[in-house]
């Protein structure tokens, strides 16, 4: 009885395709438009977090002051010593890797070409923390950090605007008052929240202390990078590292801390959770579209059985139930809804794997979304065309038959 009244409700719909079309438009654009907004929110997210993943492996980074906030947060406040580095290293059980950092804006000059870049000093275990990659050349190695080794490593940026075409491993770059050997090129990154990640050159902290900015102060370390193990609870981590600080910077219990500690986990936890978020309610707005194609499936089944009176009238009078007349109505508003959400998933991939690549986002084809939406938009034709398919079904046969 199902497949009769499915064939029928196909007949039915192709007599008017026209109308059929206008019928199901609010239908697919509202699913459409639920898939692409979950869709590229989803891809979204991953960009996300794979752009803060970029930026280190379980990346934990001590700076001075009480925070981001405002520039005075950090004035007057003391930086830390390469030996900080050691005891992080050393008494907590969770690091896997800890490297000083000492950050400098310096002149950049290579032949005729010349730009400010920020210059980082530090050690080789940076390089594995921040999960950089060569492209070319080598790495500078602890033999090179011990001997202050005027060699660095440069970001794709720095090769291009000094470099252009050429082959920079080899090369002589002057920074600053010195000059050093280019020994690596660092695979590209791109950019992240804090900027072109590209845009910087690495040499061993001793060959900055010593040839470029000098070494006035014990306290010159700008920042210390620090990995967790896998599997090592962040915030219990954090603890730790905030006790040993506190008591290496001689805090009472009454001061606050005069450094803080940026976890880059967390953070991609929290910008995910809000990408999702921001999907879900949009994904909620474009689902009032859905509704609206209800409301339009309810208005032409109410047309179609004025227009049908007489045949539901002879139906009924030859012996065709209420219950048969009411699931052939019903079956006809459920197949508008479904081609209209078959079409919706088709037009939303193609969306999708449009505007993914636009914004430059990953598209993440979510079989789950695809069949919600479907089911929902089934749902609406339930929902919408059972008030017609009823009003269909409790005509008297006598008075339909006299309908002109």
């Amino acid at each position: 009885m199902i497949w009769n009244a499915f064939v029928i409700a196909l007949r039915e719909i192709s007599r008017n395709m026209t109308r059929a079309f206008l019928t199901v438009l609010g239908i697919f654009i509202g699913a459409a438009a639920i898939i692409t907004m979950v869709t590229l929110g989803q891809g979204a997210t991953l960009a996300v977090k794979a752009q803060i993943s970029s930026l280190g492996n379980n990346l934990l980074t001590l700076r001075p002051g009480a925070g981001f906030g405002s520039r005075g947060a950090s004035a007057g406040v003391p930086h830390f010593t390469e030996k900080d580095a050691v005891v992080i290293g050393e008494q907590i059980a969770g690091v896997a890797a800890v490297a000083p950092v000492r950050n400098a804006s310096l002149s950049t000059i290579h032949l005729q070409n010349a730009r400010v870049s920020v210059v980082t000093g530090t050690t080789p275990a940076y390089f594995e923390i921040n999960k950089w990659k060569l492209a070319e050349g080598r790495l500078f190695t602890s033999a090179d950090l011990r001997s202050g080794a005027a060699v660095c490593v440069i970001g794709n940026t720095v090769r291009k605007e000094l470099f252009g075409s050429e082959n920079p491993i080899g090369a002589k770059l002057r920074i600053g008052k010195a000059s050093c050997e280019v020994i690596g090129l660092l695979v590209a990154k791109g950019q992240a929240g804090m900027g072109d990640q590209d845009d910087t050159i690495i040499l061993p902290l001793s060959a900055l202390q010593r040839r470029m900015v000098g070494k006035t102060s014990s306290h010159d370390i700008s920042q210390i990078s620090i990995s967790a193990k896998d599997g090592v609870d962040s915030n219990a981590l954090i603890t730790e590292i905030t006790a040993v600080m506190r008591q290496r910077r001689n805090l009472q219990r009454n001061e606050d801390n005069n450094f803080n500690i940026f976890d880059t986990r967390q953070i991609a936890e929290t910008l995910g959770s809000t990408t999702q978020l921001m999907t879900l309610l949009l994904a909620a707005v474009a689902g009032v579209s859905l509704l609206v194609g209800g409301i339009g499936i309810m208005n032409i089944m109410l047309v179609s059985v004025t227009e049908r009176t007489r045949e539901i009238g002879i139906r009924l009078a030859i012996g065709a139930t209420a219950r048969e007349v009411l699931l052939q109505f019903l079956v006809e508003a459920v197949t508008l809804s479904c081609v209209g959400g078959v079409v919706g998933i088709l037009l939303a991939f193609g969306l999708c794997a449009g505007l993914a690549r636009l914004i430059q986002v990953p598209f993440n084809f979510n079989l789950q979304i695809n069949v919600v939406a479907f089911v929902f938009a089934a749902a609406v034709g339930v929902l919408f065309g059972y008030a017609p398919a009823r009003r269909a079904a409790r005509l008297n046969p006598i008075d339909a038959l006299r309908n002109e």
